[in-house]
């Protein structure tokens, strides 16, 4: 190896390069110069003199770590380390190390074929400062799944499974005999039975599941679940250990609770809703005050921890909503009909009692045990309209007027109006604290009894939406209190708190300057307070002005996830100190915890295991980020299904997004979302200002800015890749 083909010496390029092959292929090896000098060819004094004195500065620079006079190994406590390989369909991986240090650069040759999430460790390539650093994977510790979706092409001899994602960087080989009856173009799950190696460079698998042909809607959303790891049917042990459960309320457990059955309550839920997690009660007491009952289902009280029900729901973590079906956290005898807060059945339920006066300031409050018996189930839009009728809904969170002359109209509108009125009161003081104002649309749509898109359109929060908003926010910060607020010097039990930190610093200072540009203030310093009612009086002053969707993007960007933890920080968004989930139990793993630790506490139990708990937390944490990635994928699948017989249509819309690759456009009609591609704004070269979200001409100046309004034509419309494709046209 000394000499290079054509008879030229190496170069010291050449050399290190060698080296640094050598020492990164073997990263536990300690190697002597004499050993080193006969692998690399190293045959004149002169090559070797140069060798030792590369080691040499490759130990200054912390790469090598000089083992005696005569040797030399890799330093592995800098450069080789373990830690997530984080795959991108575009080639730019990345390496995110255990440590919690910066990501490094993985080119697509030094992955080792990786898949996204996979454990893995690497070395880091480059030695100079100058340099983009950069890894290179030596070893695969564990892989994140071994089961993926896509679509079947079955050959004579063997199959292939073609995945959409793009995040596979080889084809799956599925042998003659192992496709469970599969043919080409059928959706199907697979298992890897063999990872590539050295003399294989494609993993082999063999099908576990055909979900039907591609573009029937069972299939194409049982695909989407099956992508994220999410299960698509429930197991039969599951439901036939749910079965056994008697929906019987025994005399006893009416003696162990609060009777609650003759208090007017109610649930207001989506129209098609069927698990209906709380109710509202309401009656006015002798005292004068109000007594408002948050009655949440007890589903602890049937699921019990440890039972085979428990298992699949904390794997589960929380129930899956794509557009046209819900995959329960729950089985559906337990999450519909048992533990659902339905209209004249009697059901058990954990409830906060609250008194409070006119003016929502609660005087006592207590946690129990009840059972109930909810005298109607509202939608949002009935509740609403009745809202509406008693002219009441005024949208600036005012207290509801006196009751009108000959009485209020519509079923039980006396006590709706006063619920929507204590509501809004807490409303109001929420804000005044420093609780964060987005009101954010969401994006529906109408399905026929096949699972097509007929009509697509955004709902936005209304004062019925917000009326039991209010009371659950309400719930949820007073029962976390009463276990995380303790006296100096107690010690808190353990709970899972429902967590948001403070905004991003950096990207809060970006808003700030990007918000400059359209003549608006924003504190960035300060208390958390401060901050909050800054941000709100943003909202609020942009409110209705075209820039309006354009800011409460990029605020929304400067934003952190919450998410669930023992170790409370308090909830930025809404200015509580404490907070939990405790209002969803049939949805959501955490509330059923929360419900286990507040009976256990009520009744004098000691903490619970602290890493327990918190593991917990994280899954639960990780599980609702995977269900909100399959939701979204779900919207978009019906978003392009949508649009597909419209190719060639054009529309109004204004600038959504921006990205380096292009431009994605909103219709404005019905709130679909395609892409322009870079490749198709050929009047310049543009270039793209992340700072300022905008893509900027190189001759002619022309801006395309987020939020300006534009004509496109649909141009594509690929539903196996979830996209819509536009081109611009002139106004």
């Amino acid at each position: 190896m000394g000499k290079k083909k054509g008879g030229k010496r190496m170069k010291k390029k050449d050399l290190e390069n060698a080296l640094t092959k050598l020492f990164r292929d073997n990263p536990e090896s300690t190697f002597s110069y004499k050993y080193i000098f006969k692998t690399l060819g190293l045959d004149t004094h002169p090559l070797k003199m140069m060798a030792i004195d590369i080691m040499e500065e490759m130990a200054w620079d912390d790469f090598l770590t000089k083992v005696s006079e005569f040797s030399y190994c890799l330093n592995t406590k800098t450069q080789v380390q373990e830690g997530v390989f984080r795959r991108k369909s575009n080639g730019k991986n990345s390496f995110i190390p255990d440590d919690g240090s910066q990501p490094v650069f993985v080119a697509e040759r030094n992955s080792m074929s990786a898949l996204d999430g996979d454990k893995v460790k690497v070395t880091f390539m480059a030695r100079r400062q100058k340099h983009m650093k950069e890894a290179m994977v030596i070893a695969i510790l564990k892989r994140a799944k071994d089961q993926f979706v896509g679509k079947l092409k079955v050959d004579k001899d063997l199959a292939f499974l073609i995945t959409q994602d793009g995040l596979l960087p080889y084809d799956i080989i599925i042998p003659k005999g192992k496709t469970k009856g599969g043919k080409t173009g059928d959706k199907a799950v697979v298992k890897i039975k063999s990872w590539p190696d050295a003399e294989h460079k494609n993993p082999i698998a063999e099908v576990v599941d055909i979900l039907g042909p591609q573009g029937d809607n069972n299939a194409e959303m049982h695909s989407i679940l099956a992508q994220y790891g999410l299960p698509y049917k429930y197991p039969k042990n599951v439901e036939a250990a749910a079965e056994k459960i008697s929906e019987k309320i025994t005399e006893q457990d009416i003696a162990e609770r609060e009777d609650f059955r003759d208090v007017f309550t109610c649930t207001i839920d989506p129209y098609d809703a069927k698990d209906f997690d709380d109710a509202l009660s309401i009656r006015l007491l002798d005292n004068g005050l109000w007594e408002v009952g948050v009655h949440i289902a007890d589903v602890s009280h049937y699921v019990k921890e440890g039972s085979v029900i428990d298992k699949e729901a904390v794997k589960r973590a929380t129930s899956v909503y794509l557009v046209d079906r819900t995959i329960p956290m729950l089985p559906e005898r337990l999450c519909n009909f048992i533990c659902s807060l339905r209209p004249d059945e009697e059901k058990l339920a954990y409830s906060v009692i609250f008194e409070m006066d006119n003016n929502a300031d609660i005087k006592r409050w207590h946690l129990a045990h009840t059972v109930i018996k909810s005298n109607r189930r509202y939608a949002y839009e009935e509740v609403q309209q009745i809202l509406e009728d008693n002219g009441v809904v005024d949208g600036q969170g005012m207290p509801a007027p006196p009751a009108p002359k000959g009485g209020y109209k519509g079923d039980n509108a006396a006590m709706l109006v006063q619920l929507d009125k204590l509501a809004k009161l807490l409303r109001t003081k929420r804000f005044k604290n420093g609780a964060v104002k987005f009101d954010r649309e969401e994006l529906h749509f109408d399905v026929d009894e096949k699972g097509k898109p007929i009509r697509c359109f955004f709902k936005k929060s209304k004062d019925a939406n917000k009326l039991i908003e209010e009371f659950m926010l309400l719930a949820n910060r007073t029962v976390a209190e009463s276990v995380g607020k303790v006296k100096k010097g107690t010690k808190a039990k353990t709970l899972p708190y429902r967590i948001h930190d403070q905004p991003d610093p950096t990207k809060l200072e970006t808003l700030r300057q990007f918000v400059v540009k359209f003549g608006y203030k924003l504190k960035t310093s300060g208390t958390k307070g401060a901050i909050s009612k800054s941000l709100n009086s943003l909202m609020d002053e942009c409110a209705g002005k075209k820039e309006q969707k354009l800011i409460e993007t990029v605020a929304l960007r400067a934003m952190m996830k919450a998410k669930y933890s023992i170790h409370n920080i308090g909830h930025y968004g809404l200015a509580f100190d404490y907070y939990t989930h405790f209002t969803s139990p049939i949805r959501r793993y955490p509330d059923t915890i929360v419900h286990r630790l507040l009976t256990k506490y009520q009744n004098g139990g000691r903490s619970v295991n602290k890493d327990h708990c918190e593991e917990l937390c994280e899954h639960c944490s990780d599980m609702e980020q995977v269900a909100q990635n399959a939701e979204r994928d779900s919207i978009k699948y019906k978003m392009v299904e949508f649009m597909a017989d419209k190719v060639g249509e054009v529309y109004d819309a204004h600038i959504s997004g921006i990205q380096s690759y292009g431009i994605y456009c909103e219709i404005d009609d019905n709130h679909c979302e395609g892409l322009v591609s870079m490749r198709d704004l050929d009047d310049d070269y543009y270039e793209f200002d992340e700072k300022n979200y905008c893509l900027v001409g190189r001759r002619r100046h022309n801006v395309y800015q987020l939020g300006d309004p534009v004509r496109i034509k649909v141009a594509g419309a690929n539903v196996e890749r979830k996209l819509l494709d536009f081109t611009l046209e002139k106004k």
